[in-house]
């Protein structure tokens, strides 16, 4: 079975640890509820398949029922907490903490780099910036951001990149870039990316009064569509994405970092919907 820092899916985490103990003995989700003090046999298994979860208190009793102790109890602890977070500040907060926790176990967690890259929009600046500001001091690249953003931040954005292997750090102390574009699967990162994505939205809002009109390009449409007209539009959105992506990819010697937000949300509930 794979070392429990290697799951970020508690759930997956209990169905390893079943099926690895039903391999080796004679063990059933019945002996595995008991084991854990939990009075329904079956209720462990309903947590596995999605149709229930563990609370605190549950998981602190399943814990030491699969042999966890310490570090490995409290990470499990903090791993229900991040799968069944309520909100994605909670469920980021959870995996920092994991994370922490980790790192002073001397453990590193998969996708750890990614998920810091992903929680700030600066990175993504400074990831664009740092290859045509050769030479230039982190508080210089810091000072072109808009926001500006201090030179520590800057520092622990290139730092971070290079680990990744965003960026290759040259021996002048010049950056270059390693891929055009960055994704990541780790199941902590759509939490990261929907804090990025509203961290940029508050940006835009932001330029309205930051920018002249002749330096941005900020407008909309408020109309009316049925769920056919929705889908069709979003086909045209990605379309456009995917060219627009397919534009910049040529681009060699440019002197400015942009942001392009596509945004396409309702402002009303369907008719007919009915608060619940």
């Amino acid at each position: 079975m794979k070392p429990i820092t290697e799951y970020e899916d508690y759930r997956l985490y209990l169905r390893d640890f079943y099926e690895e103990r039903k391999r080796t003995s004679v063990f059933s989700w019945r002996e595995f509820a008991k084991l854990a003090g939990f009075s329904s046999s079956g209720y462990l298994k309903l947590v596995c398949d999605g149709k229930t979860r563990l609370s605190k208190i549950g998981a602190a009793k399943v814990a030491p029922a699969m042999g966890l102790a310490g570090f490995h109890a409290d990470y499990f602890c903090l791993m229900v907490e991040f799968c069944d977070a309520p909100d994605d500040t909670v469920r980021m907060n959870a995996y920092s903490r994991m994370r922490a926790l980790a790192k002073e176990n001397g453990v590193r967690i998969l996708g750890t780099e990614a998920f810091s890259y992903f929680s700030s929009w600066a990175n993504s600046v400074v990831r664009e910036l740092a290859p045509i500001m050769k030479g230039a001091k982190p508080s210089d690249i810091g000072k072109v951001c808009v926001p500006e953003i201090s030179a520590g931040e800057v520092r622990n954005s290139l730092e971070l990149m290079v680990r990744m292997g965003l960026l290759i750090r040259r021996p002048d102390g010049s950056y270059v870039q390693t891929d055009k574009g960055v994704s990541g699967c780790s199941a902590a990162i759509p939490s990261a990316v929907r804090s990025m994505q509203k961290q940029y939205a508050y940006l835009a809002a932001d330029a309205v009064d930051a920018f002249e009109p002749e330096e941005r390009r900020i407008s909309g449409l408020t109309v009316g569509a049925d769920e056919h007209t929705f889908n069709r539009i979003a086909v045209e959105l990605d379309a456009f994405r995917r060219k627009i992506a397919a534009i910049v990819s040529d681009v060699q010697d440019y002197d400015r970092i942009y942001r392009l937000n596509l945004h396409l949300f309702p402002l009303s509930r369907p008719l007919g919907e009915k608060d619940v």
